[in-house]
């Protein structure tokens, strides 16, 4: 291996050229996470109206204060909107403008979708991306300076300059490509600190989509919280209804029972009574008193007086026995 020409070359190109595409695959998707990220903010419609929403909510809220009037808000505060909580503790401002979208504003729910790539912006470093741009540039410097200063051979079966030289101007053409795609990114990103009023220099790219995304999942949290707590209401209510019901065919039952004891009871008194006056209009109460049964064992037994005398009182029964 001593008498390979410029060995360490030859490996540092070699393994930059191995490398190449997991380098690449790593400056990419980075670049065009935060590109369509900026331009999905800056085109979507309804998160602009949710803006304008949560401003109208903090004047609101704010009026009869210094804050009252606002013109704007800090962006990151959207995150700090579930901070305010209701009376009861139980549900938060965030909970309650899910509500007032879903009621009144549902083109505002359709923010989420809309901005796709903010999560996957807000893992971005920019930092770490434009060390890697730049570490990428040198890489194929060094190797363009080494292909430049590689010494002739006669060994035919060499083909390091041959190869190493086509490789470095593709190298070249696709480094070119990404940085035109990050400088475009970078004024994308300037661009929204413009129309969202705050400085890209101060805030970076991931923290920045970093309380982006935190607030998009939070806000679709928010609405399936809400739906669940639609959901135990209208079980509960449903509950209570079906108890009340309940209730309500056990009372009509007992009530019935009760009139049909109530009737049974008036009805056997009236038979009762009904029989004794057929039997005292037809005389069958006086016929062959030989063959009557013995005293307090006939048709006016005392266990039927005192019954009488329970259903329609003494009076009535003593003046009828007297009177026939």
């Amino acid at each position: 291996m001593s008498s390979v020409k410029m060995l360490q070359s030859r490996l540092n190109g070699i393994l930059f050229r191995l490398m190449f595409d997991e380098h690449v695959n790593n400056i990419k998707p980075d670049i065009m996470a935060v590109t369509l990220a900026c331009e999905e903010l800056k085109k979507s419609e309804s998160f602009s109206k949710l803006l304008e929403l949560v401003l109208f909510l903090g004047n609101y809220m704010n009026s009869g204060s210094r804050n009252a009037q606002s013109l704007g808000f800090n962006i990151s505060f959207l995150c700090k909107i579930r901070d305010t909580k209701s009376s009861d503790q139980k549900t938060t401002l965030l909970h309650f403008l899910a509500e007032i979208c879903e009621e009144n504003y549902r083109d505002i729910l359709k923010f989420p979708e809309e901005l796709q790539h903010v999560e996957s912006a807000s893992k971005v470093s920019a930092q770490t991306l434009k060390s890697n741009l730049a570490l990428m540039d040198k890489q194929i410097q060094r190797l363009e300076l080494d292909i430049k200063n590689f010494p002739k051979t006669e060994d035919e079966h060499d083909k390091f300059v041959e190869k190493m030289s086509s490789f470095a101007e593709s190298a070249r053409e696709i480094y070119e490509k990404l940085s035109n795609m990050h400088n475009n990114m970078n004024k994308l990103y300037e661009n929204l600190g413009e129309y969202f009023t705050f400085d890209p220099k101060v805030i970076s790219i991931e923290e920045f989509f970093g309380d982006l995304s935190n607030f998009r999942t939070l806000f679709l949290e928010a609405l399936k919280e809400n739906n669940k707590r639609r959901e135990m209401e209208e079980k509960t209510k449903r509950a209570k209804l079906a108890k009340e019901k309940a209730e309500r065919e056990k009372l009509e039952r007992q009530k019935k029972k009760q009139q049909l004891i109530d009737m049974n009871k008036e009805g056997d008194e009236t038979g009762v009574m009904d029989s004794l006056l057929e039997a005292l209009q037809s005389g069958a109460a006086f016929r062959d008193r030989r063959k009557r049964t013995p005293r307090g064992q006939g048709f006016f037994s005392e266990p039927l007086l005192k019954h009488l005398n329970c259903a329609y009182g003494g009076k009535f029964i003593r003046k009828s026995i007297i009177f026939y």
